[in-house]
């Protein structure tokens, strides 16, 4: 057994499905479906029933998966200590970072990283950041908006004050009255907006919301004229010119998201977690 079979079965029990597995990991549903044939009869036990809908985990299927946690623990825990006594930078890299970094920042720091470290395993992660916070201690580096994350070492990255954008201008002495467009984010995103709106009631009022998955949707929604959008300054800068928008303030200050880069003690003895931590500070942001 490879690691990367253990690896799989993680992969089909978090997913679920054998076609969105192959999906998850860029290859054919007829590969996954082969590798799995070979995994249960390696172990002479079916680990996984086929239902219409999803796989269901057998009794025997339980303990394999166990197994299979505790191998790759493992695995990664010998890495780190060869990484440790070697004088080059090498390992695995674990990061679970904010999306919105993942595609804005993210490419080329990780690019600079690579070429100065090319024997590091990056083993990256993106989502929302709540969906982070729940399982920040499975990675070496957490990168997420908000609030900072408790229990762990953070550095503040930098600030993102939030605009609101529209194709129509905002007018001073009328409400405005136009559907918003709104990005999956976390809960503390759309917090900041609906505690902004609730006290700006009298200037605008959204008609109705219309949630899509991504940000780079929210925009192109808002640029044909579908309706107003909230947007960080670090993916709207370039709209400034172009768009009719106004800064999100309370009490004259801005609504502003936070970025951190958060670990947990000790973690920066990993030489190659080190050296990406002093490369994302030395990073400059907006």
């Amino acid at each position: 057994m490879r690691i990367e079979d253990y690896e799989l079965l993680l992969k089909l029990n978090e997913i679920g499905t054998i076609r969105g597995t192959a999906k998850a990991i860029l290859i054919s549903q007829p590969a996954v479906t082969q590798r799995l044939k070979y995994i249960e009869d390696y172990f002479g036990e079916i680990i996984f029933i086929r239902t219409p809908k999803n796989l269901v985990l057998t009794p025997c299927g339980e303990i394999i998966l166990e197994h299979a946690k505790r191998v790759i623990e493992e695995e990664e825990v010998l890495k780190n200590k060869l990484s440790q006594s070697s004088d080059e930078v090498l390992g695995t890299l674990s990061i679970a970072c904010s999306s919105l970094i993942s595609q804005r920042f993210l490419p080329k720091i990780l690019g600079k990283y690579t070429n100065k470290f090319p024997k590091v395993t990056i083993d990256l992660v993106t989502g929302i950041s709540e969906d982070i916070r729940r399982n920040h201690k499975d990675y070496h580096v957490c990168i997420i908006r908000g609030e900072q994350l408790k229990e762990s070492t953070s550095i503040h990255l930098f600030d993102d004050p939030l605009y609101i954008f529209d194709t129509e201008p905002f007018p001073k002495d009328i409400i405005k009255e136009r559907p918003l467009i709104s990005f999956k984010s976390d809960d503390s995103m759309h917090e900041l907006v609906d505690n902004w709106l609730y006290h700006h009631q009298q200037q605008i009022k959204p008609l109705r919301t219309m949630t899509v998955d991504q940000i780079e949707t929210c925009k192109q929604f808002m640029k044909q004229g579908i309706g107003m959008a909230v947007l960080p300054k670090s993916v709207s800068d370039s709209m400034m010119d172009e768009f009719p928008h106004i800064a999100l303030e309370l009490d004259g200050k801005p609504v502003t998201r936070y970025t951190w880069l958060s670990y947990q003690e000790g973690i920066r003895e990993l030489p190659q977690v080190d050296e990406f931590i002093k490369m994302l500070t030395n990073e400059t942001f907006m």
